[in-house]
């Protein structure tokens, strides 16, 4: 049987790790090209969508840093990210197949957030 240990150790890994992975696509588009995910809000942005694009990147290792070294705090930040992600998407009218799926990626992470506050008061 799973421990609230090993349960938040799978979810710090996942929620550490892929958004280092993400963020780090974001200079290599290996995944998807990122910018098509942006939508009408290409035109909103004072600078080169792909510029944009890497700046994301880079706010997307961080918290992915943070999800590994502080779990509970990292775990909320990547929350209110990936569902302001999903709510860009739901505006833009496209990908709400993915909308979807940050929304539920972010239940997790406030999962992992409510395991390590669990875990904390041991």
């Amino acid at each position: 049987m799973a421990t609230i240990k090993s349960l938040q150790t799978t979810l710090k890994c996942t929620y550490g790790l892929v958004p280092i992975v993400a963020g780090l696509d974001k200079f290599t588009n290996l995944l998807t090209n990122w910018v098509d995910y942006l939508g009408k809000a290409k035109s909103m942005i004072p600078f080169e969508p792909e510029t944009f694009m890497r700046l994301v990147g880079i706010i997307e290792i961080i918290a992915g840093i943070l999800v590994l070294t502080r779990p509970k705090l990292g775990a909320y930040i990547v929350m209110v990210w990936l569902l302001c992600i999903a709510l860009q998407l739901i505006f833009s009218g496209h990908y709400f197949d993915v909308a979807v799926r940050d929304i539920v990626m972010a239940i997790g992470a406030y999962t992992l957030a409510s395991l390590t506050t669990m875990q904390d008061q041991k």
